[in-house]
């Protein structure tokens, strides 16, 4: 796991000495995602420089060295992630007489651009990836990124070069990047707690969304890419629509049993695939079905105890170590646990902003940093359970969203939208009647769902103005049944900018690689050929997971409510977060942002703390945009 950035200087080749200063800087911004190597490239004659920062976890030796030229020296690439079936990419090059030098991924992956091209290397890659490579002889930089979106590549045009990296740090670190906020960015993080892709918090800069493509050419002094802009030069090379699409219309014949066995063999493949590493190795362990899946078959591969991770809080209703440590007794495991007290939540909250880079507002992320940042002292590598809810129907509000989209799929366009005005007459900003409103006024039932999957809020109600600004727009399919078209909007919309940007974003800080085995490729397309009843079953999710984790423990340590990784943010709030919070929510500091309403904020912070309603999910994306506008100028 790794850090990469880089330009491509087209408007005036910049000296030498000041190309290779800008890649040095803006690889020296990702120094957390990569402690233990540093290497940058260039080409003054094309104005292009590439920078790495290395983690190493496979091939520790110089061999894995970054920038990588390949074998005929035509490709240079820095690349961030891992390719869990490169052994078997070396193993077709071998086929072709091509014999790595090395034991790394990126030599496999660069070796097999070098031989078949870049789309075809990518067709053949299954992990987690986000990588630049220049093509020497045919002059053209190309971005990628993998097909979940677990690594993220940001890219800008400043109008005399390309910009790319890993995270914004990298691009701010150039000299004369400023670019201005997007107000689209602020009502997507206002209603969905993250900014999703190609948006960013910056007008201008643009995240590749994931299975995503990028080629940028150099021809005469400019980077020909159309004059529609950035977004319309990317294309897709895998279509998760069309997987999913393709999995419904080839269901699984088998019985239960033999789908528990199938699922069972595909998710062991996929664990151990994903333990190769010559670095230490663990697993976070919540106690819940995936990790404890995930630990338990990592347990069965291991020939010593796996380290384990929990993080629990001080309040009993939100704390899971009891769970965990009951798993982690069965399955024999190494076992650590986290305690995040009011002192931790109050001495992280203020770095949220620069470890996340633009504004993120999941509050899940204060306990996902401090079991990442503890399991950094003891292993490199650590294995997580994120995606089981995605693609197995596990979430809780699977089941209200299936009712919710029924109802606006039923009731005609001109009643739901006289009935959300009324509801929204004089209701609370985040009440029920608040949240109704919203979902009556969306578009489709597809639409109904993004904004209960994000907790009802009102579009844009925090915000000062809504100009220029649209309702959300839910990715479409032609899959059949509201669980099949939930769980396909979770994962193209929710899962790449907000459950797997906060994994990456708090395991990179702390330079630990996180690796997620149950959205591997084979799991995922076994999962759209799965009926509803395998994913939920007599008002449980994820049923089929629950019966292949029977095979690793009895049911009794597992078979519970979901409980989730929500830490007590209301009482946080009121307690030692309500200095900080009451700081960044001051109406005079709002009024002069220019970007929310600041009566209406004060509202809902002042009910906050009364401790009559919690308003904490509502406040959230707030305190995180005020607290990034806060800092980002020291970056």
């Amino acid at each position: 796991m790794c850090g990469i950035a880089g330009v491509l200087a087209y408007r005036k080749t910049p000296s030498p000495q000041a190309l290779s200063a800008t890649a040095l800087a803006m690889t020296r911004a990702l120094a957390h995602r990569g402690p233990d190597d540093e290497g940058t490239w260039s080409d003054p004659a094309c104005g292009v420089a590439l920078g790495h920062r290395r983690l190493s976890v496979l091939d520790l030796s110089p061999l894995g060295h970054q920038p990588m030229v390949s074998r005929s020296g035509r490709y240079v690439m820095v690349y961030n992630g891992e390719t869990y079936n490169f052994a078997d990419i070396a193993a077709e090059l071998a086929a072709c007489g091509v014999i790595l030098r090395g034991r790394s991924d990126t030599e496999a992956l660069l070796a097999a651009i070098d031989r078949w091209g870049v789309e075809a290397a990518l067709a053949r890659a299954s992990g987690m990836l986000a990588f630049a490579v220049w093509d020497r002889a045919q002059r053209v930089l190309h971005l990628a990124r993998d097909r979940a979106g677990k690594k993220p590549l940001y890219v800008a045009d400043d109008g005399a070069a390309i910009l790319f990296g890993s995270e914004l740090k990298a691009l701010r670190a150039a000299p004369g990047f400023s670019p201005q906020v997007d107000r689209a960015a602020v009502a997507a993080l206002m209603q969905f707690g993250h900014i999703p892709a190609p948006l960013t918090i910056h007008r201008g800069v643009v995240k590749l969304p994931a299975a995503t493509l990028l080629s940028l050419p150099l021809t005469e002094g400019r980077v020909a890419y159309g004059a529609a802009g950035l977004i319309a030069a990317m294309r897709g090379y895998w279509s998760l629509r069309e997987t999913a699409e393709r999995g419904q219309a080839a269901p699984f014949r088998g019985d239960d049993a033999q789908a528990v066995e199938t699922l069972d063999g595909l998710l062991r493949a996929a664990v151990t695939r994903r333990m190769v590493s010559d670095a230490p190795l663990g697993a976070f362990l919540s106690g819940g079905v995936d990790s404890s899946l995930v630990t338990a078959m990592m347990a069965r591969a291991s020939d010593r105890p796996v380290r384990s991770f929990c993080v629990g809080f001080s309040d009993r209703a939100r704390d899971e170590t009891a769970h965990a440590r009951a798993m982690a007794a069965h399955l024999g495991t190494d076992h650590t646990e986290i305690h995040v007290s009011d002192a931790d939540a109050a001495a992280l909250v203020p770095r949220l902003a620069q470890i996340y880079d633009e504004p993120f507002a999941d509050a899940s992320q204060i306990p996902t940093w401090h079991v990442c940042n503890a399991a950094r002292a003891h292993v490199t590598v650590a294995l997580t359970g994120d995606g089981g809810d995605e693609a197995f129907g596990g979430y809780k509000r699977h089941a209200s969203g299936a009712r919710i989209m029924a109802v606006v799929a039923r009731a005609p366009a001109p009643a739901r939208r006289a009935l959300a005005r009324a509801l929204a007459l004089g209701a609370a900003c985040g009440s029920g009647r608040d949240r109704l409103a919203a979902i009556m006024a969306a578009p489709d039932a597809d639409a109904a769902y993004l904004l209960h999957a994000a907790r009802g809020r009102r579009f844009g109600a925090l915000m000062l103005t809504a100009d220029d600004l649209s309702p959300p727009q839910a990715p479409k399919s032609a899959l059949r049944g509201a669980l099949a078209r939930m769980g396909y909007m979770d994962m193209a919309q929710g899962l790449p900018e907000g459950v797997l940007a906060k994994l990456d974003r708090a395991s990179m800080s702390v330079g630990l690689e996180a690796r997620s085995p149950l959205l591997d490729d084979a799991v995922t397309a076994f999962a759209w050929t799965l009926p509803d009843a395998m994913k939920r079953r007599g008002g449980e999710g994820k049923w089929i997971l629950r019966r292949v984790l029977d095979r690793y423990a009895p049911p009794a340590l597992h078979a519970r409510p979901k409980q989730g990784f929500t830490p007590p943010l209301g009482s946080w709030l009121r307690g030692p977060l309500r200095d900080w919070a009451s700081g960044l929510l001051d109406a005079r500091r709002l009024a002069s942002g220019g970007l929310l309403d600041a009566e209406a904020v004060a509202r809902l912070w002042a009910d906050h703390l009364t401790g009559r309603r919690d308003h904490a999910r509502r406040l959230w994306p707030a305190l995180m945009l005020e607290a990034w506008g806060e800092t980002r100028e020291s970056w």
